[in-house]
């Protein structure tokens, strides 16, 4: 899928919605389609196929471990590209995401480019803002908790004086 956008109008807005990627795109790969399942499933067809004919020697069986193992030995780079690929774009999202955002901190928008030792700081920064957060929360709720049983028991001793007044 691609995004497709109308930039035809002068406004700011443009218009976007996904467009399915046809066989001329050059990010459409077939490997990942349905359709790729065919293509190994015939060779392992046509190798049972041959078995009895070369009497289910070890060269047959050779010539189908080596042929599985060149396969997924170039599909471990294949998936590897892609997961680059994938994460790379994610990253550039978020990172747009986060710069559009009014208030947030510029900061996260390239934290993809900082070092472990950096990382590692910015999280330590992160859980403890969490952890403030968190204390704040549970503070309110604990005032809220006390007010709100102070009002019920306030509340209880006011209808208990009017139910003796009015008998």
């Amino acid at each position: 899928m691609r995004v497709t956008c109308d930039t035809s109008t002068s406004t700011p807005d443009s218009t976007c919605f996904l467009k399915p990627a046809d066989s001329t795109d050059t990010s459409y790969t077939p490997a990942g389609s349905a359709g790729s399942v065919k293509l190994p499933v015939a060779v392992v067809l046509v190798w049972v196929v041959t078995g009895p004919i070369f009497n289910f020697s070890d060269t047959w069986q050779l010539v189908i471990n080596t042929g599985t193992t060149i396969v997924t030995f170039l599909m471990v780079f294949l998936i590897q590209n892609t997961q680059n690929r994938d994460t790379l774009a994610i990253q550039l999202k978020l990172s747009e995401l986060v710069l559009a955002m009014k208030g947030a901190s510029n900061e996260f928008a390239a934290i993809e480019d900082l070092t472990d030792e950096e990382l590692e700081e910015l999280h330590d920064d992160c859980r403890a803002r969490a952890e403030l957060t968190l204390s704040h929360i549970e503070h309110r709720r604990s005032h809220s908790g006390s007010r709100h049983h102070r009002t019920a028991a306030h509340k209880a001793k006011t209808h208990s004086r009017h139910s003796r007044h009015k008998s």
